[in-house]
């Protein structure tokens, strides 16, 4: 439930000059307008599950999306059944200034978003349908350049060859390999909510660069508790991470209960010591791998 000190369940994307929204939870709006990113170059509004405190902002989000002067389509994508709830939300933003579509996933669908992001969708345990996401930003093989002109590849089939086809030079087949470098690792981001540990999770989100993940209760001794109502504790959640083998966990979605959450956080670190709580506005900047420096302020996680 909102809390006065603590925002409900919502998370921003941006790669490429493209935005994507996860949850929104009642206020979302307010909270985003403190992030300082804007609402106009959002594409897709994802959600995990049809509850309240990760849908009922979705009004506010909407409207917000509308006086930013968005025109371009914008696709709203979740569970089987969510197409209702957003139709029952529209009813107090009958009109909007973009083309609004509802496309509802299946346990693992998917989905290619603007900017070359993939999305794939993993059916998770709760008490009703919900999706765990990953997120993941595919990195194109380097052009060999020396490789090419040794070739006496003329330049204007150079664009061809980044994009994967073959051409013929002087009677001769030049096909990418010959031209391109091994495969490089991209960034992978993975957001998981509203669910008890499952098997498949921790290959879901093998290798993710941040895995955001909830943490509704923070002891073991609130594991009872978390299987009743579909949820998870600390260790839990930190044990996805460490057999997932990802390189840091955000923990959120905390109980109303649970006042001061970092006091359970050593828990947590016990089994995965990559761990942090998550706080409003905590942002990451996370870079291709070895083509930044680590030293390099903007990619310094900051709250």
């Amino acid at each position: 439930m909102p809390m006065p000190d603590r925002w409900l369940s919502s998370l921003l994307l941006r790669t490429g000059g493209h935005t994507f929204l996860i949850d929104c939870g009642e206020g979302t709006q307010i909270s985003w307008k403190m992030s300082g990113w804007g609402f106009n170059q959002t594409d897709a509004i994802i959600l995990t599950h049809r509850h309240a405190d990760h849908t009922a902002g979705l009004p506010g989000i909407l409207y917000s999306l509308a006086h930013a002067m968005r025109t371009d389509p914008v696709t709203i994508y979740g569970p089987i059944g969510i197409t209702p709830l957003v139709n029952a939300l529209r009813v107090v933003v009958p009109r909007l200034p973009f083309e609004l579509s509802v496309v509802e996933l299946f346990n693992g669908d998917v989905v290619q978003l603007p900017g070359g992001l993939e999305m794939r969708a993993l059916e998770v345990s709760h008490h009703v349908p919900c999706l765990a996401y990953s997120f993941q930003l595919k990195r194109t093989r380097e052009f060999q350049r020396d490789i090419a002109e040794a070739k006496n590849i003329p330049v204007h089939y150079w664009s061809a060859l980044k994009e994967g086809q073959g051409v013929e030079v002087d009677g001769k087949t030049i096909l990418p390999d010959d031209v391109l470098g091994p495969p490089r690792p991209g960034i992978k981001v993975s957001f998981v909510t509203d669910t008890r540990p499952t098997s498949e999770l921790p290959e879901f989100v093998r290798g993710s660069d941040l895995l955001i993940c909830e943490g509704m209760y923070g002891s073991e001794e609130e594991r009872s508790r978390a299987d009743e109502r579909g949820h998870m504790v600390f260790p839990e959640s930190a044990e996805i991470a460490r057999r997932g083998e990802v390189k840091k966990l955000w923990l959120t979605h905390f109980s109303p209960a649970l006042q001061n959450p970092r006091e359970h956080l050593e828990a947590a670190r016990f089994v995965f010591p990559q761990t942090c709580i998550g706080v409003a506005h905590k942002t990451l900047t996370i870079p291709f791998p070895d083509t930044e420096s680590s030293d390099d302020p903007d990619h310094i996680e900051q709250e």
